[in-house]
């Protein structure tokens, strides 16, 4: 909580209304241009028209556009409100606050998502947009960075569903097919090539346990460690009743810390020499963020 009158210096002759002013020209001067509707429809296009996944990028894209054009339009208007030339109102002034004090406005949070400090949040919107437009106007990522998404789920079952219709022939039913995940041993930067089918994703973090990448499988976490970076996942599907092997660890992966059924998004079958009851006990978990 700041202590400070509302309307004084910070002790360097720069008063509040100057610190967010100078923020405000930094962040502006970061903001990507919006995405222009006539470059990105016709861009996704060339990479198939009417696929799943380019549905879905077309809707991330969308909501991701709301949030950039709240951001830079309540960037200028702080502008303006400081200089004077329209009214400060308790809106802009709710954000002043928020900008001055390192805090992610609400306005912003509404149409996006949790971050502990506001840099971490637009830097993280940063890495959102340049996802998008790579995927965009480059083609698909060799592999995605699933935290980036507004809709995880979503993505996920756009990949059901491209492999579903890649195996109509063998008369696959989307009610019958399951996500299979592997755990690779490569890091994103090994990565050379898309996999034959499915998709790379990378990202996640794992909680409660570490992870051998030699023997790609679960092992005791290291002192001191509370999250280790995972490799690689292969993200595919397989057209089965099966339960599943009993031998190996459900992985739940949550977009947060905060476990509840609002942040899960899927489970990740994890290789384990013990019992997987070993690792129920540990509250071993995968997580898209650590904050």
């Amino acid at each position: 909580m700041s202590i400070q009158p509302k309307d004084s210096n910070t002790g360097g002759g720069e008063t509040r209304e100057d610190t967010v002013k100078r923020m405000a020209n930094d962040y502006l001067s970061k903001l990507p241009e919006d995405f222009d509707k006539n470059k990105t429809k016709p861009a996704i296009n060339k990479q198939g028209g009417l696929k799943p996944l380019n549905i879905f990028l077309a809707q991330e894209i969308d909501r991701m556009q709301v949030v950039m054009s709240i951001v830079r339009v309540t960037l200028n208007d702080l502008k303006l409100a400081i200089d004077g030339t329209i009214i400060m109102s308790s809106q802009l002034q709710d954000a002043l606050d928020a900008l001055y004090d390192a805090r992610v406005p609400n306005t912003w949070t509404k149409v996006s998502w949790q971050s502990a400090t506001l840099g971490l949040w637009y830097s993280e919107m940063l890495q959102r947009i340049a996802q998008f437009q790579t995927w965009c106007f480059d083609g698909r990522p060799l592999v995605f960075w699933l935290s980036g998404f507004f809709n995880a789920q979503g993505f996920l079952t756009a990949v059901r569903q491209e492999i579903t219709r890649a195996h109509q022939a063998q008369n696959w039913a989307l009610d019958g097919v399951k996500l299979a995940c592997e755990v690779m041993k490569q890091m994103k930067e090994d990565i050379t090539a898309p996999p034959a089918e499915g998709v790379y994703i990378h990202g996640l973090f794992i909680e409660g346990a570490g992870w051998d990448r030699k023997n790609i499988r679960l092992t005791e976490s290291l002192p001191k460690i509370l999250y280790q970076l995972m490799p690689v996942i292969h993200v595919s599907a397989i057209f089965t009743q099966d339960e599943g092997d009993p031998k190996l660890y459900n992985a739940p992966v949550y977009r947060r810390p905060r476990r509840t059924d609002l942040n899960f998004v899927f489970t990740v079958e994890l290789k384990t020499v013990q019992s997987p009851d070993y690792w129920i006990l540990r509250g071993v978990a995968l997580l898209c963020a650590t904050s």
